[in-house]
């Protein structure tokens, strides 16, 4: 099949130059891109999302601000983990054969060329086709005297009792800077009642306030007619300062290291531990500044000299310091033609024709295709356990999880009842440490045996084990997923879970909350791969294994779908693959470290990504195998920190009918897509599929009519 490949001029023509394959040396380098500039590529291909115009309106403006939170945690977590190993002094280069210093020269100037692009959308393309629309967000400029006057009494009575002022003098000096606050840097000029004359004040706004504000019909002069709280403390931060003249008033953001680290060895409580902790994520090392773009020079350098970063940290902006702020317009607005249209999920399982879920599972397994289908059935099987007298033990890892939904209170319940319930909840699952250590401490409250998996290795894994005693014999009910234990992601993300009562599968899961609960060597464990033990040794095996048929001139094939693929070893085994003669297809989301498409080294691989309505979340590994054909969903990306540093379950799916459906949902309907597919090419460039005299084929939206017609169907018999 061919598409025609609409090209995005995704890198600038400098960077390019300065990744030039030809510039490199080493095998390792020839074959691997940069993750961190992988990663802003990745976060331009969502970016596209906000300016397609098939994408319905307010959705393209919720992509924006998904951009804006991307970016965020980027900086929090990977540049400046950078930044924090060069005040350190190691400079060792990265895999592509940058050095550090260069990576940080070329993240600031790829960042800033994004960042620019997404004002630009914003400012030239979503405000105003959100106005065409009877959408509004009004700027200070725009507003006439009956808003002016609605503004001025909604800062005094809303905004004016819970600001602080702080005029900077020596008894005043700069205020500690809540990572990614709003903030603004006013100029002063005048004497004050005490005969103070300093020249600059910070105004702190509390997070507690709304950043987008409805109009009041009375005052709106469209259907839907906001004002940014920045606008309003604008134009009124005078009244802070009285008798005093405002020269100047800008806003500023700072972004923050926010990757908490403890020393697991030497302190007796994580839990404990870690509370401490959250509240230094908000005052870490100073990575980012960003600043209104009409601010002096004067000023942002002093701002840069208080927070210690030069130019190439500073992002000066036309527009909100944070579009993430602007997807309360989404929720605010209540317009579904300018949003996708809703769906419901299908689901294996209705309780009123058969109420007994262990009953369903024992008649074969169910495999789960989310968010096409409901999660319901993996929420209704810790339900019913909780409340089943032959139930005698429920245990489940919690990675990222509701600590107030149903299947929490489920675990609560089952405790109360008498069960033994184990929880190994990973509190440092990043940026939800504060949900888990609540979780945590609530199940801890009712009596469960509460663990926080293995010290120095996350806990990802993706595992429900059930034990119910069946005939005078005890059986284990299991699940296994690609993702995590939440009802809401499981409606946005696309992911597999599998449903099953096999023994070995049990066993398997059994073992392995007995290696993340108590000590001892690994236990034979025979069909999960699981890191870090045997998952990445057996995944080049199998690779090695591809290779080994392809120069004995058997079929040879392997197609891999994932989130990100940076481990040297795998894009090593990929390589030499490849050379051997495999046919390599990769569904890469987001960060993709590997170079397909080079000569003699890659020429057999192919890697393409595909970004839509849902986030591609689903692991799901092909093997051709001398036609045996082992397919494999796991929690598990092909990264090192999944490989070496965390506790990852990949499992089989052995039943062919549920082998084919997994196959062709999850792997060939993305390689048959040429709508939302991005291929990319040697140099780093990705290109959108477009199709070329074809119908368009676009596999999120292939999934959704497909279950859509099956749950027509099933709900119909006679049709």
């Amino acid at each position: 099949m061919e598409h025609r490949l609409s090209t995005i001029d995704n890198v600038t023509s400098d960077l390019r130059e300065g990744l030039a394959i030809s510039d490199i040396e080493s095998p390792v380098q020839a074959s691997y891109l940069n993750p961190a500039l992988s990663f802003i590529e990745f976060n331009r291909r969502v970016l596209h999302l906000s300016r397609d115009p098939e994408t319905p309106l307010l959705e393209r403006i919720r992509f924006l601000t998904i951009c804006s939170t991307n970016l965020d945690e980027f900086f929090e977590i990977r540049v400046a983990g950078r930044k924090e190993r060069q005040a350190l002094g190691i400079t060792h280069p990265e895999p592509d054969g940058l050095s550090l210093p260069d990576t940080l020269k070329q993240i600031s100037a790829v960042a800033h060329e994004f960042v620019d692009e997404q004002y630009r959308i914003l400012q030239d393309e979503l405000l105003p086709a959100l106005q065409e629309v009877g959408i509004r967000v009004l700027r200070r400029g725009s507003w006439d005297d009956h808003q002016k006057d609605w503004v001025r009494e909604f800062f005094r009575q809303e905004v004016y009792p819970v600001l602080t002022p702080k005029g900077l003098d020596p008894a005043h000096p700069f205020p500690r800077i809540l990572n990614k606050s709003l903030n603004f840097i006013v100029s002063l000029e005048g004497v004050d009642a005490f005969g103070r004359s300093s020249r600059f004040a910070v105004v702190q706004v509390p997070r507690s306030l709304p950043r987008v504000i409805a109009v009041p019909a009375d005052f709106a002069g469209g259907q839907s007619d906001f004002v940014l709280l920045s606008s309003v403390v604008h134009d009124q931060v005078g009244e802070l300062f009285p008798g005093m003249t405002v020269t100047g008033c800008h806003q500023f953001r700072v972004t923050r290291n926010s990757d908490l680290w403890v020393d697991e060895e030497d302190i007796e409580d994580l839990l404990d531990a870690l509370k401490g902790e959250l509240g230094s994520r908000n005052y870490g090392a100073a990575v980012r500044l960003e600043l209104a773009e009409n601010c002096p020079d004067e000023i942002a350098d002093f701002l840069l000299s208080e927070f210690e970063l030069t130019r190439d940290d500073l992002y000066q902006v036309d527009g909100p310091v944070n579009l993430n702020r602007l997807a309360a317009i989404y929720d605010k607005v209540g317009r579904a033609d300018l949003k996708y249209p809703p769906f419901i999920p299908g689901s294996d399982y209705d309780p009123e024709k058969g109420p007994d879920i262990f009953r369903l599972i024992r008649q074969g397994d169910i495999l789960l295709h989310h968010p096409y289908q409901s999660f319901r059935p993996v929420v209704e099987l810790v339900t019913q356990a909780a409340a089943d007298p032959d139930v005698l033990a429920i245990k489940q890892t919690l990675y990222r999880t509701d600590s107030q939904s149903q299947m929490a209170k489920a675990l609560i319940d089952a405790t109360r009842a008498g069960k033994d319930v184990t929880a190994v909840v990973e509190l440092r699952a990043r940026f939800e440490e504060a949900a888990n250590i609540d979780l945590a401490t609530r199940l801890q409250e009712v009596g469960a045996n509460v663990v926080y998996g293995v010290v120095g290795y996350k806990t990802h894994a993706k595992m429900l084990l059930i034990v119910r005693r069946e005939a005078g014999k005890l059986r284990y009910y299991v699940h296994l997923g690609t993702g995590n234990y939440h009802v809401k992601t499981a409606q946005q993300y696309t992911d597999f879970g599998l449903l099953t009562c096999d023994q070995s599968l049990g066993e398997d899961v059994h073992k392995l909350f007995m290696q993340l609960t108590g000590l001892g060597k690994v236990n034979n464990i025979r069909k999960i791969l699981h890191s870090p033990f045997t998952l990445e040794k057996t995944l080049i095996e199998m690779i090695e294994q591809e290779a080994v048929n392809a120069r004995a001139g058997k079929p040879s094939r392997i197609i891999a779908r994932m989130n990100a693929l940076s481990e040297t070893r795998v894009i090593n085994a990929l390589c030499a693959a490849s050379q051997a003669g495999v046919s390599i297809d990769l569904i890469v989301r987001g960060v993709c470290c590997l170079r397909p498409g080079i000569p003699g080294v890659s020429d057999n691989i192919r890697v393409r990504s595909i970004v839509g309505r849902f986030l591609e979340h689903s692991r799901v590994f092909h093997f051709h195998s001398g036609g045996k054909g082992l397919t494999y969903c796991s929690s598990a990306d092909w990264m090192p920190r999944n490989l070496y540093r965390r506790v990852e379950a990949c499992f089989p799916i052995e039943q062919p009918a549920l082998q084919e459906r997994v196959v062709n949902e999850g792997l060939l309907a993305y390689l048959d897509d040429n709508v939302e597919a991005w291929i990319l090419h040697p140099d780093g460039r990705y290109e959108k599929c477009e199709p070329l005299g074809e119908a368009p084929r676009a596999a999120q939206q292939i999934l959704l009519r497909k279950h859509a017609s099956q749950r027509a169907s099933s709900s119909n018999p006679t049709s």
